[in-house]
Order: structure tokens, then sequence, then C-alpha cells
């Protein structure tokens, strides 16, 4: 056998750079499962978000009917006294919580957002308009519950 000291040496360090190689690859997949768990939790929390969304917007959709009822009684002068309260509090809740009504005669049609019911044609207008609000939209985030159902006028 050699005894040199460089012989020594390499000997002592090979079981070192062993347990250093298998220290980074276990540091490699440490660092690994933390940002796969990192991940994890911010698409549980970004299910969860869009679940409540969902959810909210659910209950919202199935409210449209009972407030569509409700503006057809304030516009014919049957919403008085205490059911006007309770009207006015139904609407103050879905607008706190975050419904959008949307929808006004004169602006231009966006089928998007629009559905449209009745199509005319006039030299007044110079792009498709929605020249009349049959019902009006909903949006709730961003996301539209039920499209404004509009006339639509046309250029000639």
């Amino acid at each position: 056998m050699n005894d040199s000291p460089e012989s020594v040496v390499e000997v002592e360090d090979l079981p070192s750079e062993a347990a250093g190689n298998e220290l980074a690859v276990l540091t490699a997949d440490l660092q690994r499962l933390q940002a796969e768990y990192a991940n994890y939790r911010k698409r549980i929390e970004r299910d969860r978000a869009l679940a409540h969304e969902l959810a909210i917007g659910a209950v919202l959709t199935e409210l449209l009917p009972i407030l569509d009822d409700l503006d057809r009684a304030r516009e014919h002068g049957e919403l008085e006294g205490g059911f006007k309260a309770v009207a006015d509090q139904l609407a103050n809740v879905t607008t706190r919580i975050g419904l959008e009504k949307y929808g006004e005669e004169g602006t231009a049609f966006n089928p998007q957002i629009h559905e449209a019911l009745l199509h005319s044609t006039s030299p007044d207008v110079t792009e498709p308009t929605a020249s009349a609000i049959l019902q009006p939209g909903y949006k709730f985030k961003e996301r539209v519950l039920r499209p404004a159902r509009v006339a639509v006028t046309d250029p000639e």
C-alpha cells in the first residue's frame, strides 16, 4: 500500500464528498417539495375562492326574478309602506355583496353583455346601439349573471 500523504487525503475525502452529494440531493428534494406544497396551498386557496364566488353567484342568480318584480312594482308605483323598506333592504344587501345592475339606453351594443331581442334600423345611429333596455343585466365580480336584454338599432 502507498502511505503517501496524498493517498491518505483522497481516502478521507471520499466519504465527505459522498455525504456532501447526498446532502445536496436531499436539500434539492426538500426545496422541490416545499415549492410543490406552496403551489398546492395557492391552488387550494384559489379553488376555495372560486367555489365561494360561484356559490354567491348562484344565490344571486336565483334572486334576479325577485329583483325584476320589485323594479316593476316600483315603476308602477305599487311599492309603498313597509314592503318598500324590505325591497330597499334587499337591493342594498345585494349591492353590498357585489351584484351590479347594468344596461343603459344609447350605449353601443356589445354581444358579450347584451342579448338582442328586437332589431330595427335608423339613420340617427352610427353603430349598433342598445336603443331600449327591455330587461337589465346583472354582473357579479366581472362575471355576467344575466345579459341585458335589449332592442338593437343598426345604422341604415
